[in-house]
């Protein structure tokens, strides 16, 4: 009687933890780690990345989370720095064990961080724009934003209806301007596009005079910057105060209107591809994305008080192609990441995406149209 008291005895005290365990596992939350430039020269992008990645978290949580379980986001501010994203994806990866990460804002920062994820084997979906992040696929990286050689080919579209054919190119010399240099060199000879001079310059340059008065002297019919801020409006204003009168074609990264009021009336006929939110209400009524942009639009204006941008739709769209993921294939990680590889017609605010195993970008040219400004807004180019 002794002995089966006490086998009795070990045996419930050997099922606790267990009991313990499943207790824990069935109100368990999903960490999220998300790695943004909240702070510093990047914050134009990192922001309205981490305000969008908390409102969709705190809506998803107030309506019963996914699959029953609740979400809690970790945010980390990189400042736009790849040192610190270095050290906040080890972090997030060996010491918080999140389930994936979002981000980071920049390109520079996420190729820093790849091999990091990979080895983890940590899902991250990027919020930016450079098509190395993808190309060639890594197994755990995929990416919210389009690609950087179908926003050359827009651009290139545009200057051919315009007879335009030879050019001049400006760009920024972080991981963005690089890869975006690399495509309009790449892409442009089977165009009919010459480029007559290239000039990079330094991300934190504050007057670009100097490089622009370079392709004045060269009589270049359009000039293409491919940068983030401050250049953005800087080489606007710069080309203004020398006179310039070509066309000034922008990155896709010039999609907030922040920019616009920067550069005052010198950004008057920027043209520009981009996704579709900044021209959301004037979307016909059956457009696949409507009803979502039109919702995260007011969501986010409500809430915040300040215009959407592309920036905080990229944070949108990594949120949901990772939630997609996750209902469909539970809370295993390797599930949710082959889940992810095959979703296929899932709207979000870049476009609709379908992903696969060679594209983990899942947006095509058709991800794009083309914009000005008009008056101090965003209307669509004609």
């Amino acid at each position: 009687m002794l002995l089966k008291k006490l086998f009795a005895t070990v045996l419930c005290v050997s099922l606790l933890p267990l009991a313990f365990s499943c207790k824990k596992q069935s109100g368990e939350t999903i960490k999220i780690g998300a790695i943004f430039a909240v702070t510093g020269p990047a914050s134009f992008l990192g922001a309205p990345e981490a305000k969008t990645a908390q409102m969709m978290v705190d809506e998803i949580n107030n309506s019963g989370g996914v699959n029953g379980k609740h979400l809690k986001l970790i945010i980390k501010d990189s400042a736009g720095n790849p040192e610190k994203a270095i050290s906040f994806a080890k972090q997030l990866i060996e010491e918080e064990k999140v389930f994936a990460i979002i981000g980071p804002s920049t390109s520079g920062e996420t190729m820093k961080i790849k091999t990091i994820c990979e080895d983890g084997k940590t899902i991250l979906i990027s919020c930016a724009a450079a098509e190395v992040i993808v190309n060639p696929v890594a197994r755990y990286v995929f990416k919210s934003p389009q690609k950087d050689s179908h926003a050359v080919q827009k651009i290139f579209e545009v200057m051919k209806k315009k007879g335009i054919t030879r050019i001049g190119i400006v760009s920024s010399n972080d991981g963005f301007g690089i890869a975006g240099k690399e495509q309009l060199e790449k892409i442009a000879p089977a165009q009919g596009i010459q480029i007559l001079i290239s000039e990079v310059y330094d991300k934190k340059a504050t007057d670009l005079t100097g490089v622009l008065t370079k392709l004045k002297a060269k009589n270049v019919q359009a000039v293409v910057n491919w940068s983030i801020v401050p250049a953005q409006s800087i080489v606007a204003k710069n080309m203004k105060q020398l006179n310039m009168n070509a066309p000034l074609f922008q990155s896709h990264g010039f999609g907030n209107i922040k920019y616009v009021k920067e550069a005052g009336e010198a950004a008057e006929g920027i043209i520009f591809p981009c996704g579709r939110l900044l021209i959301a209400e004037s979307l016909p009524a059956n457009h696949p994305q409507k009803s979502l942009l039109m919702k995260y639009k007011k969501d986010y204006e409500s809430k915040y008080g300040e215009d959407a941008s592309t920036f905080g739709g990229h944070a949108y769209d990594a949120m949901l192609v990772l939630i997609e993921g996750i209902k469909k294939a539970g809370s295993d990680k390797e599930k949710v990441r082959d889940a992810i590889e095959n979703l296929k017609g899932v709207a979000g605010t870049a476009g609709i995406f379908n992903f696969s195993p060679q594209d983990h970008n899942g947006l095509d040219i058709n991800a794009f149209d083309v914009l000005t400004v008009k008056g101090g807004k965003f209307v669509k180019y004609e």
